[in-house]
Protein backbone atom coordinates (compact mmCIF):
# COMPACT_ATOMS: atom_id res chain seq x y z
CA UNK A 1 0.00 0.00 0.00
CA UNK A 2 2.75 2.59 0.46
CA UNK A 3 3.21 2.49 -3.04
CA UNK A 4 0.08 3.83 -3.59
CA UNK A 5 -0.08 6.31 -0.92
CA UNK A 6 3.25 7.78 -2.43
CA UNK A 7 1.44 7.85 -5.98
CA UNK A 8 -1.55 9.28 -4.39
CA UNK A 9 0.24 12.05 -2.16
CA UNK A 10 1.67 12.80 -5.19
CA UNK A 11 -1.15 12.93 -7.11
CA UNK A 12 -3.05 15.08 -4.40
CA UNK A 13 0.14 17.67 -4.82
CA UNK A 14 -0.85 18.39 -8.18
CA UNK A 15 -2.76 21.38 -8.18
CA UNK A 16 -0.25 23.00 -5.49
CA UNK A 17 1.95 22.40 -8.54
CA UNK A 18 0.03 23.89 -11.23
CA UNK A 19 -0.54 27.33 -8.68
CA UNK A 20 3.24 27.19 -7.91
CA UNK A 21 4.02 27.53 -10.94
CA UNK A 22 1.97 30.10 -12.20
CA UNK A 23 3.05 32.06 -9.15
CA UNK A 24 6.62 32.05 -10.60
CA UNK A 25 5.56 32.88 -13.85
CA UNK A 26 3.72 35.67 -12.65
CA UNK A 27 6.34 37.12 -10.41
CA UNK A 28 9.21 36.32 -13.34
CA UNK A 29 7.56 37.73 -16.14
CA UNK A 30 9.69 40.85 -17.13
CA UNK A 31 6.63 43.22 -17.73
CA UNK A 32 5.48 42.62 -14.18
CA UNK A 33 7.20 45.41 -11.95
CA UNK A 34 7.60 43.14 -9.57
CA UNK A 35 9.40 41.08 -11.10
CA UNK A 36 12.47 43.85 -10.47
CA UNK A 37 12.36 44.03 -6.86
CA UNK A 38 13.90 41.45 -4.67
CA UNK A 39 10.63 41.01 -2.58
CA UNK A 40 9.15 39.47 -6.08
CA UNK A 41 12.28 37.42 -6.93
CA UNK A 42 11.85 36.15 -3.21
CA UNK A 43 8.37 34.73 -4.21
CA UNK A 44 9.33 33.27 -7.68
CA UNK A 45 12.09 31.94 -5.78
CA UNK A 46 10.02 29.87 -3.16
CA UNK A 47 7.14 28.95 -5.69
CA UNK A 48 9.96 27.25 -8.13
CA UNK A 49 11.42 25.71 -5.31
CA UNK A 50 8.28 24.06 -3.90
CA UNK A 51 7.66 22.77 -7.58
CA UNK A 52 11.32 21.42 -7.88
CA UNK A 53 10.71 19.50 -4.71
CA UNK A 54 7.26 18.08 -5.56
CA UNK A 55 7.19 17.24 -8.85
CA UNK A 56 8.18 13.76 -10.59
CA UNK A 57 11.31 14.01 -12.71
CA UNK A 58 11.07 11.96 -15.86
CA UNK A 59 13.82 10.44 -18.11
CA UNK A 60 16.08 13.23 -19.20
CA UNK A 61 17.20 13.08 -22.22
CA UNK A 62 21.43 12.31 -23.15
CA UNK A 63 21.35 15.51 -25.36
CA UNK A 64 24.98 14.39 -27.28
CA UNK A 65 24.65 16.05 -31.11
CA UNK A 66 28.34 16.79 -31.44
CA UNK A 67 31.46 15.50 -30.36
CA UNK A 68 34.91 16.24 -31.48
CA UNK A 69 36.76 13.67 -33.50
CA UNK A 70 40.55 14.30 -34.80
CA UNK A 71 40.38 18.04 -33.74
CA UNK A 72 37.08 18.83 -35.94
CA UNK A 73 33.38 18.68 -34.90
CA UNK A 74 31.27 16.03 -36.10
CA UNK A 75 27.55 15.34 -35.47
CA UNK A 76 26.39 12.64 -32.98
CA UNK A 77 23.07 10.43 -33.77
CA UNK A 78 21.39 8.02 -31.38
CA UNK A 79 20.40 5.10 -32.48
CA UNK A 80 18.80 1.78 -30.79
CA UNK A 81 20.80 -0.80 -32.32
CA UNK A 82 19.55 -3.87 -30.24
CA UNK A 83 16.55 -3.99 -27.87
CA UNK A 84 14.80 -6.02 -24.97
CA UNK A 85 11.81 -5.52 -22.81
CA UNK A 86 13.97 -3.97 -19.98
CA UNK A 87 17.37 -2.75 -22.46
CA UNK A 88 17.99 -0.89 -25.43
CA UNK A 89 21.39 -0.71 -26.23
CA UNK A 90 21.93 3.05 -28.09
CA UNK A 91 24.49 3.33 -30.28
CA UNK A 92 25.81 6.56 -30.25
CA UNK A 93 26.88 7.82 -34.44
CA UNK A 94 29.65 10.02 -35.22
CA UNK A 95 29.86 11.10 -39.02
CA UNK A 96 33.33 10.11 -39.39
CA UNK A 97 34.61 9.61 -42.77
CA UNK A 98 34.32 6.42 -44.05
CA UNK A 99 38.08 5.51 -45.04
CA UNK A 100 38.62 6.62 -41.47
CA UNK A 101 40.83 3.61 -39.36
CA UNK A 102 37.56 2.37 -37.00
CA UNK A 103 38.23 3.12 -33.48
CA UNK A 104 37.21 0.70 -30.59
CA UNK A 105 34.16 -0.19 -30.48
CA UNK A 106 33.12 0.37 -26.50
CA UNK A 107 30.03 -0.61 -24.45
CA UNK A 108 29.36 1.23 -21.22
CA UNK A 109 27.04 -0.67 -19.11
CA UNK A 110 25.41 1.83 -17.10
CA UNK A 111 24.41 0.80 -13.50
CA UNK A 112 20.75 -0.20 -12.96
CA UNK A 113 20.98 1.27 -9.42
CA UNK A 114 17.72 3.64 -9.58
CA UNK A 115 18.88 6.58 -11.79
CA UNK A 116 18.48 6.50 -15.37
CA UNK A 117 21.67 5.85 -18.24
CA UNK A 118 21.90 9.38 -18.54
CA UNK A 119 23.45 9.82 -15.30
CA UNK A 120 26.93 8.90 -17.39
CA UNK A 121 26.39 11.47 -20.04
CA UNK A 122 29.20 12.92 -19.12
CA UNK A 123 30.89 9.40 -19.29
CA UNK A 124 29.75 8.84 -22.47
CA UNK A 125 30.82 12.95 -23.74
CA UNK A 126 34.53 12.31 -22.61
CA UNK A 127 34.74 8.85 -24.16
CA UNK A 128 33.32 9.46 -27.81
CA UNK A 129 36.43 11.80 -29.27
CA UNK A 130 38.18 7.94 -28.16
CA UNK A 131 35.94 5.17 -28.76
CA UNK A 132 32.97 4.22 -31.11
CA UNK A 133 30.31 4.28 -27.80
CA UNK A 134 27.37 2.12 -27.09
CA UNK A 135 25.58 2.71 -23.40
CA UNK A 136 23.12 0.45 -22.11
CA UNK A 137 19.59 2.27 -21.58
CA UNK A 138 17.67 0.39 -19.29
CA UNK A 139 13.93 0.28 -19.33
CA UNK A 140 11.99 1.32 -15.46
CA UNK A 141 10.38 -1.48 -14.42
CA UNK A 142 7.16 -0.02 -13.74
CA UNK A 143 6.76 0.40 -17.52
CA UNK A 144 6.96 -3.04 -18.33
CA UNK A 145 4.01 -4.76 -18.20
CA UNK A 146 3.93 -7.88 -16.40
CA UNK A 147 3.67 -10.39 -19.55
CA UNK A 148 6.88 -9.63 -20.98
CA UNK A 149 8.14 -11.77 -17.56
CA UNK A 150 10.53 -11.42 -14.73
CA UNK A 151 13.98 -9.83 -15.18
CA UNK A 152 16.92 -10.96 -12.36
CA UNK A 153 20.45 -11.13 -12.21
CA UNK A 154 20.99 -13.70 -14.45
CA UNK A 155 18.78 -11.65 -17.28
CA UNK A 156 21.51 -9.45 -16.92
CA UNK A 157 24.40 -11.11 -17.45
CA UNK A 158 22.57 -12.56 -20.54
CA UNK A 159 21.47 -8.78 -22.04
CA UNK A 160 25.47 -8.36 -21.71
CA UNK A 161 26.33 -11.83 -23.30
CA UNK A 162 24.00 -10.90 -26.06
CA UNK A 163 24.71 -7.23 -26.52
CA UNK A 164 28.55 -8.32 -27.18
CA UNK A 165 27.37 -11.19 -29.72
CA UNK A 166 25.59 -8.40 -31.48
CA UNK A 167 28.44 -5.91 -31.36
CA UNK A 168 30.94 -8.36 -32.54
CA UNK A 169 34.40 -9.48 -32.20
CA UNK A 170 37.06 -7.13 -30.61
CA UNK A 171 34.29 -5.02 -28.25
CA UNK A 172 35.45 -3.23 -24.87
CA UNK A 173 33.30 -3.36 -22.23
CA UNK A 174 33.14 -0.56 -19.13
CA UNK A 175 31.25 -1.24 -16.31
CA UNK A 176 30.42 1.68 -14.37
CA UNK A 177 29.52 1.11 -10.04
CA UNK A 178 27.00 -2.08 -9.44
CA UNK A 179 27.39 -3.88 -13.57
CA UNK A 180 31.66 -4.83 -12.30
CA UNK A 181 30.10 -8.28 -10.94
CA UNK A 182 27.99 -8.82 -13.98
CA UNK A 183 30.21 -7.93 -16.78
CA UNK A 184 32.95 -9.44 -15.15
CA UNK A 185 31.01 -12.83 -14.63
CA UNK A 186 29.43 -12.20 -18.46
CA UNK A 187 33.05 -12.11 -19.37
CA UNK A 188 33.80 -15.39 -17.15
CA UNK A 189 31.11 -17.55 -18.43
CA UNK A 190 32.33 -16.08 -22.03
CA UNK A 191 35.98 -16.88 -21.66
CA UNK A 192 34.93 -20.56 -20.19
CA UNK A 193 32.71 -21.36 -22.96
CA UNK A 194 35.56 -20.21 -25.66
CA UNK A 195 33.38 -17.47 -27.08
CA UNK A 196 35.64 -15.25 -29.93
CA UNK A 197 32.92 -12.53 -28.82
CA UNK A 198 34.70 -12.14 -25.19
CA UNK A 199 35.48 -8.66 -25.01
CA UNK A 200 39.19 -7.60 -25.48
CA UNK A 201 39.04 -5.62 -22.36
CA UNK A 202 37.01 -5.08 -19.69
CA UNK A 203 37.10 -1.94 -17.47
CA UNK A 204 35.99 -2.17 -13.98
CA UNK A 205 35.04 1.78 -12.44
CA UNK A 206 34.07 1.84 -8.74
CA UNK A 207 32.12 -1.70 -8.50
CA UNK A 208 31.19 -3.86 -5.59
CA UNK A 209 33.37 -6.89 -6.49
CA UNK A 210 34.01 -7.76 -2.91
CA UNK A 211 32.52 -5.51 -0.19
CA UNK A 212 34.04 -7.31 2.61
CA UNK A 213 37.03 -4.99 2.02
CA UNK A 214 36.59 -1.70 3.53
CA UNK A 215 32.54 -2.10 3.65
CA UNK A 216 30.62 1.19 3.68
CA UNK A 217 27.84 2.07 5.46
CA UNK A 218 25.50 0.80 2.34
CA UNK A 219 27.61 -2.50 2.33
CA UNK A 220 26.99 -2.86 6.23
CA UNK A 221 23.44 -2.40 6.38
CA UNK A 222 22.99 -4.60 4.01
CA UNK A 223 25.25 -7.41 4.93
CA UNK A 224 23.08 -6.72 8.92
CA UNK A 225 19.92 -6.72 7.58
CA UNK A 226 19.97 -9.69 5.01
CA UNK A 227 17.90 -10.52 2.11
CA UNK A 228 14.53 -11.24 3.74
CA UNK A 229 14.68 -7.65 5.72
CA UNK A 230 15.11 -6.39 2.40
CA UNK A 231 12.10 -8.55 0.80
CA UNK A 232 9.81 -7.32 3.50
CA UNK A 233 10.49 -3.63 3.53
CA UNK A 234 11.65 -2.38 0.35
CA UNK A 235 9.40 -4.42 -2.53
CA UNK A 236 6.47 -3.27 -3.30
CA UNK A 237 3.69 -3.65 -6.35
CA UNK A 238 3.25 -1.00 -9.17
CA UNK A 239 0.06 0.56 -8.67
CA UNK A 240 -2.60 0.75 -11.22
CA UNK A 241 -2.80 2.50 -13.73
CA UNK A 242 0.88 2.26 -14.74
CA UNK A 243 2.10 -0.37 -17.58
CA UNK A 244 3.87 -2.73 -14.97
CA UNK A 245 0.62 -2.54 -12.86
CA UNK A 246 1.03 -5.12 -9.91
CA UNK A 247 4.93 -6.45 -10.81
CA UNK A 248 6.86 -6.41 -7.69
CA UNK A 249 9.60 -3.75 -7.51
CA UNK A 250 12.02 -1.86 -5.70
CA UNK A 251 11.35 1.87 -5.61
CA UNK A 252 13.22 4.15 -7.19
CA UNK A 253 11.98 7.00 -4.58
CA UNK A 254 12.97 4.41 -2.19
CA UNK A 255 16.65 4.04 -3.45
CA UNK A 256 16.25 7.80 -4.25
CA UNK A 257 15.58 8.73 -0.28
CA UNK A 258 18.49 6.64 0.32
CA UNK A 259 21.06 8.07 -1.63
CA UNK A 260 19.74 11.65 -0.34
CA UNK A 261 19.87 10.50 3.84
CA UNK A 262 23.46 9.53 3.31
CA UNK A 263 24.63 13.56 2.29
CA UNK A 264 21.26 14.97 3.78
CA UNK A 265 22.74 17.87 4.60
CA UNK A 266 24.75 18.91 1.59
CA UNK A 267 21.07 18.71 -0.15
CA UNK A 268 19.75 21.08 2.04
CA UNK A 269 22.26 23.53 1.48
CA UNK A 270 22.63 23.33 -1.80
CA UNK A 271 18.46 23.49 -1.83
CA UNK A 272 19.08 26.52 0.47
CA UNK A 273 21.88 28.50 -2.57
CA UNK A 274 19.55 27.43 -4.85
CA UNK A 275 16.81 29.61 -3.62
CA UNK A 276 19.56 32.50 -2.65
CA UNK A 277 21.09 32.16 -6.09
CA UNK A 278 17.31 32.95 -7.78
CA UNK A 279 16.67 35.86 -5.32
CA UNK A 280 19.92 37.63 -6.01
CA UNK A 281 19.41 36.58 -9.70
CA UNK A 282 22.59 34.61 -10.37
CA UNK A 283 21.47 32.76 -13.52
CA UNK A 284 24.20 30.79 -14.41
CA UNK A 285 24.51 29.17 -10.80
CA UNK A 286 20.96 28.42 -10.75
CA UNK A 287 21.22 26.54 -13.91
CA UNK A 288 23.61 24.10 -12.36
CA UNK A 289 21.41 23.26 -9.68
CA UNK A 290 18.86 22.86 -12.21
CA UNK A 291 20.82 20.15 -14.52
CA UNK A 292 22.47 18.43 -11.70
CA UNK A 293 19.07 18.10 -9.53
CA UNK A 294 16.74 17.07 -12.81
CA UNK A 295 19.61 14.29 -13.67
CA UNK A 296 19.65 13.11 -10.14
CA UNK A 297 15.65 13.29 -9.29
CA UNK A 298 15.16 11.48 -12.07
CA UNK A 299 14.88 7.62 -10.90
CA UNK A 300 13.48 4.34 -12.12
CA UNK A 301 12.19 0.79 -10.40
CA UNK A 302 14.01 -1.91 -10.69
CA UNK A 303 12.15 -5.59 -10.93
CA UNK A 304 12.37 -6.90 -7.16
CA UNK A 305 14.09 -10.41 -8.45
CA UNK A 306 16.67 -8.69 -9.95
CA UNK A 307 16.93 -6.43 -6.68
CA UNK A 308 16.86 -9.09 -4.20
CA UNK A 309 19.24 -11.57 -6.01
CA UNK A 310 21.82 -8.54 -6.35
CA UNK A 311 21.44 -7.77 -2.43
CA UNK A 312 21.49 -11.44 -1.68
CA UNK A 313 25.07 -12.27 -4.23
CA UNK A 314 26.93 -9.20 -3.99
CA UNK A 315 26.16 -7.52 -0.68
CA UNK A 316 25.05 -10.37 1.66
CA UNK A 317 26.53 -13.55 0.78
CA UNK A 318 29.52 -12.28 -1.35
CA UNK A 319 29.32 -15.23 -3.79
CA UNK A 320 31.77 -13.88 -6.45
CA UNK A 321 34.44 -13.39 -4.14
CA UNK A 322 33.91 -16.58 -2.30
CA UNK A 323 33.56 -18.61 -5.39
CA UNK A 324 29.78 -19.23 -4.92
CA UNK A 325 28.24 -17.26 -7.73
CA UNK A 326 26.51 -19.78 -10.44
CA UNK A 327 24.78 -18.56 -13.46
CA UNK A 328 21.87 -20.68 -14.56
CA UNK A 329 22.88 -22.79 -12.15
CA UNK A 330 26.37 -23.20 -13.98
CA UNK A 331 29.44 -22.22 -11.18
CA UNK A 332 31.19 -18.56 -12.86
CA UNK A 333 34.41 -18.90 -12.67
CA UNK A 334 36.78 -16.14 -12.96
CA UNK A 335 39.70 -17.84 -13.42
CA UNK A 336 38.50 -18.66 -16.57
CA UNK A 337 39.19 -15.65 -17.73
CA UNK A 338 42.84 -15.65 -19.92
CA UNK A 339 41.91 -13.31 -22.98
CA UNK A 340 40.50 -10.39 -21.53
CA UNK A 341 42.81 -7.17 -20.43
CA UNK A 342 41.46 -5.77 -16.79
CA UNK A 343 41.71 -2.54 -15.74
CA UNK A 344 40.41 -1.59 -12.14
CA UNK A 345 40.03 2.04 -11.47
CA UNK A 346 38.68 3.39 -7.89
CA UNK A 347 38.19 6.75 -6.01
CA UNK A 348 39.83 7.74 -3.00
CA UNK A 349 36.75 9.42 -1.29
CA UNK A 350 34.41 6.96 -2.61
CA UNK A 351 31.37 5.82 -0.07
CA UNK A 352 29.65 3.76 -2.29
CA UNK A 353 32.10 1.12 -3.04
CA UNK A 354 35.36 1.26 -0.75
CA UNK A 355 39.24 1.21 -1.57
CA UNK A 356 39.57 -1.96 -2.84
CA UNK A 357 36.31 -3.72 -3.63
CA UNK A 358 36.61 -3.19 -7.21
CA UNK A 359 40.87 -3.87 -7.13
CA UNK A 360 39.70 -7.48 -5.73
CA UNK A 361 39.04 -8.03 -9.41
CA UNK A 362 42.77 -8.82 -9.99
CA UNK A 363 43.09 -11.55 -6.97
CA UNK A 364 39.91 -13.51 -8.98
CA UNK A 365 41.24 -12.80 -12.31
CA UNK A 366 44.71 -15.29 -11.65
CA UNK A 367 44.91 -16.43 -15.16
CA UNK A 368 44.82 -13.21 -17.17
CA UNK A 369 48.96 -12.10 -17.97
CA UNK A 370 50.21 -9.14 -15.61
CA UNK A 371 51.04 -7.13 -18.64
CA UNK A 372 47.44 -7.43 -19.59
CA UNK A 373 46.17 -5.87 -16.60
CA UNK A 374 46.51 -2.39 -14.34
CA UNK A 375 44.87 -0.62 -11.70
CA UNK A 376 44.46 2.62 -10.92
CA UNK A 377 43.42 4.83 -7.60
CA UNK A 378 42.02 8.46 -8.74
CA UNK A 379 42.76 10.91 -5.65
CA UNK A 380 40.47 13.47 -4.54
CA UNK A 381 37.25 12.07 -5.90
CA UNK A 382 34.11 10.69 -4.28
CA UNK A 383 31.82 7.87 -6.12
CA UNK A 384 30.29 10.26 -8.76
CA UNK A 385 33.99 11.77 -9.58
CA UNK A 386 35.25 7.74 -10.61
CA UNK A 387 33.17 8.54 -13.95
CA UNK A 388 31.91 12.44 -14.38
CA UNK A 389 33.86 15.77 -13.82
CA UNK A 390 36.66 17.35 -14.30
CA UNK A 391 39.15 15.09 -12.75
CA UNK A 392 37.46 12.03 -14.92
CA UNK A 393 38.31 13.88 -18.26
CA UNK A 394 41.39 14.80 -17.32
CA UNK A 395 43.20 12.46 -15.48
CA UNK A 396 41.18 8.84 -15.96
CA UNK A 397 39.87 9.02 -19.78
CA UNK A 398 42.99 9.21 -20.83
CA UNK A 399 44.03 6.07 -19.04
CA UNK A 400 41.18 4.33 -20.55
CA UNK A 401 41.38 5.21 -24.03
CA UNK A 402 44.90 4.37 -23.79
CA UNK A 403 44.46 1.39 -22.63
CA UNK A 404 41.64 0.02 -24.87
CA UNK A 405 43.73 0.87 -27.56
CA UNK A 406 46.68 -0.98 -26.62
CA UNK A 407 45.10 -3.88 -25.78
CA UNK A 408 42.80 -3.77 -29.00
CA UNK A 409 43.60 -7.52 -30.65
CA UNK A 410 44.78 -5.35 -33.14
CA UNK A 411 47.52 -3.87 -31.16
CA UNK A 412 47.89 -6.02 -28.04
CA UNK A 413 50.78 -7.56 -28.24
CA UNK A 414 53.69 -6.09 -27.71
CA UNK A 415 52.24 -2.65 -26.83
CA UNK A 416 51.69 -1.73 -23.36
CA UNK A 417 50.03 0.84 -21.36
CA UNK A 418 51.94 4.31 -21.21
CA UNK A 419 49.63 6.35 -18.86
CA UNK A 420 48.14 3.46 -16.61
CA UNK A 421 50.04 2.80 -13.38
CA UNK A 422 49.42 0.34 -10.50
CA UNK A 423 48.22 2.22 -7.19
CA UNK A 424 50.46 2.63 -4.46
CA UNK A 425 49.04 0.36 -1.30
Amino acid sequence: MFYQLYEMNHAAVQPFRAYADAVKLFYTNPLNPLSHTHWGRSVAATAELFERTTRRYGKPGFGLDETVVDWKTVPVTERIVWSRPFCDLIHFERAVPARRRPDPKLLIVAPMSGHYATLLRGTVEAMMPHADVYITDWTDARMVPVSEGRFDLDDYIDYIIDMLHALGPDTHVMAVCQPSVPVLAAAAIMEARGDRHAPSTMTLMGGPVDTRRNPTAVNILAEEKGVDWFRENAIMQVPWPVPGFTREVYPGFLQLSGFMSMNLDRHITAHKDFFMHLVKNDGDSAEKHRDFYDEYLAVMDLTAEFYLQTVDTVFVRHALPKGEMTHRGVPVDPAAIRNVALLTIEGENDDISGIGQTRAAHDLCVNIPADMRAHYMQPAVGHYGVFNGSRFRAEIVPRIADFITSYGRENRAPARPRLVRAAKG
